[in-house]
């Protein structure tokens, strides 16, 4: 396609691509591109110039020059909007046909369609995803399985609620150029399916909703904030329609909760716990800071730590004295179709973590496969009954402190050689899947997302740039690493056999080293890996 008001896509134009690529659709991309480009740039400068500070021995604190927002009681955020009153079952999955269909009829309150971290960004996935969602909204969306099963929709009354996860402000979109600069991604995720699908929503009695991830400060929910009203000003649409829900999924924005609520209140529809992510952060944070900051494995890292109790009863309390919706984190589990005692102990850790949110005032909770919707309702169903929510459950009982928040070597658990080999195993094992075009990835009966691969190499990043040893085994030196990677790799071939794509593994292998024994730490590796995409 040539260029049209400025605007040039590079990417292939298949098969009804031109109904979502249109001139008007474009143009609105075009417009809040050239608005807010030059402000995405200065906030992206703005997130290195504090970690900058951080890498130099400042901490992280709540803003003094915040404080009056924090301090002022008065303040609200808008009320609940139609379709997201009650959210206590949340299902997550990337936007392909299948998943649309089995997500919106898999009986939960909301569906999170992703085009962020469960998704890869081929161009052929994003378009198609806007496409699948239109369909799915005009109820002409089916498919049939290479085995002939086919899916279906249920009817409307019965179908999970719509909200899109547009990509983080770090991502471009190299397919999209305005004035021959790339796009960022979530301009063009947002921007498309508002335009196409924003009315389509408003006319089944709801809206266009959106969940907002990677933010870092306050100062970016006010862009998104901008950029909502411009939206709405240029397709006529109430101020206030959209609604959003974003991810407290930054060390950084965990400062900054009240402040990111207040700036999109008209809009907000609350927070998220985004734990994994959260945890990614917390190292990529302070990856240069010394053991104050060293986190024990992936796996031994719970919620009931002091630093992600103190993140996450902190969320609870901020929306709900702000009238908010505060959401919780993942239950990822995938049932195993062979092994019933692999599901017993899976169910009991899901009903644990379910109980404990609810507990503490969460208002409904995600989940990664339609078989734990039943679990996790059931669980806020003893809590909430026929209420939509329990933002009535105020917690002025906590008290949450910086120290607190960054009480990292409080965190139970060692570094193992195991340890090691599941970083390893499970990054390998999702890497080859993105790289492929599936970004929502089975391993170990868990489904696995950017951010468990974000988790794994930035503690191997770390542990090799603090000297660590395992508690059982020796030093973690680029050599052993190295090793581990090739005997890894053997492992996963023999498990797979003659489903393991050559190809594909030794681009993960590439890509995995990089990123882990670099010496120069690449924010993202979701940036690199988008690179060697076509």
């Amino acid at each position: 396609m040539g260029a049209t008001h400025g605007v040039e896509i590079t990417g292939p134009l298949n098969d009804r691509f031109d109904e979502i690529l249109t001139d008007d659709a474009l143009a609105l991309v075009a417009e809040l591109h050239r608005t807010f480009e030059s402000r995405r740039q200065e906030l992206l400068t703005a997130r290195a110039a504090r970690e900058a500070r951080v890498a130099a021995g400042e901490d992280l604190d709540f803003l003094p020059e915040t404080r009056h927002i924090r301090e002022d009681d008065g303040w609200r955020v808008a009320p609940p909007a139609p379709g997201i009153t009650d959210r206590r079952v949340e299902i997550t999955g990337p936007t392909d046909r299948k998943m649309t269909i089995n997500a919106l009829n898999s009986g939960a309150k909301v569906w999170l369609a992703d085009f962020e971290d469960a998704n890869t960004p081929l161009w052929e996935n994003m378009i198609e995803g806007q496409l699948n969602l239109r369909d799915a909204l005009d109820r002409t969306i089916d498919f049939t399985s290479p085995q002939g099963k086919t899916y279906a929709l249920k009817e409307d009354p019965a179908l999970a609620t719509i909200v899109v996860r547009p990509r983080g402000w770090h991502l471009d979109e190299k397919h999209v150029l305005v004035d021959g600069g790339r796009v960022s991604g979530g301009i063009v995720d947002f921007a498309l399916y508002f335009f196409h699908s924003a009315q389509r929503q408003i006319a089944k009695g709801k809206g266009p909703y959106f969940y907002l991830p990677k933010m870092q400060s306050h100062l970016e929910a006010r862009l998104w904030n901008d950029i909502f009203v411009l939206a709405q000003e240029r397709l006529g649409i109430p101020r206030g329609t959209i609604r959003a829900t974003c991810l407290i999924e930054t060390i950084p924005a965990a400062f900054e909760m009240e402040e990111i609520l207040y700036e999109l209140r008209e809009h907000s529809a609350g927070l998220n716990a985004g734990r994994w992510d959260y945890l990614f952060s917390i190292i990529k944070t302070h990856r240069t800071r010394g053991r104050r900051f060293l986190l024990p494995e992936r796996n031994a890292v719970t919620m009931t730590a002091p630093m992600m109790r103190a993140y996450t009863e902190l969320l609870v309390k901020t929306c709900h004295k702000r009238g908010a919706h505060a959401i919780g984190g993942m239950a990822a589990f995938i049932p195993s179709r062979r092994d019933e005692e692999v599901n017993r102990n899976a169910f009991a850790k899901v009903r644990d973590d379910k109980s404990r949110e609810s507990g503490d005032g969460f208002d409904g909770s995600w989940v990664a496969h339609p078989d734990l919707v039943p679990i996790a309702g059931e669980i806020f169903d003893g809590v909430l009954g026929d209420r939509p929510h329990q933002i009535d459950k105020q917690r002025p009982d906590v008290e949450v402190t910086a120290a607190d928040l960054l009480a990292v070597d409080k965190t139970p658990g060692g570094v193992t050689l195991a340890g090691l080999r599941g970083n390893i195993n499970v990054a390998l094992q999702y890497l080859a899947a993105w790289m492929g075009g599936n970004g929502a990835v089975a391993v170990h009966n868990l489904m696995e997302d950017a951010a468990t691969a974000e988790i794994s190499r930035s503690q191997i990043w770390q542990w090799l740039h603090n000297d660590v040893t395992l508690d059982d085994g020796p030093e973690v030196t680029a050599a052993l690493v190295r090793r581990i990677i090739d005997e890894e790799l053997v492992t996963i071939r023999e498990s797979l056999g003659a489903a393991f794509d050559e190809g594909l593994y030794e681009q993960a292998k590439e890509l995995f080293t990089e990123v882990a024994l670099d010496d120069d730490y690449v924010d993202f590796l979701t940036l690199p890996a988008y690179e060697r995409m076509p």
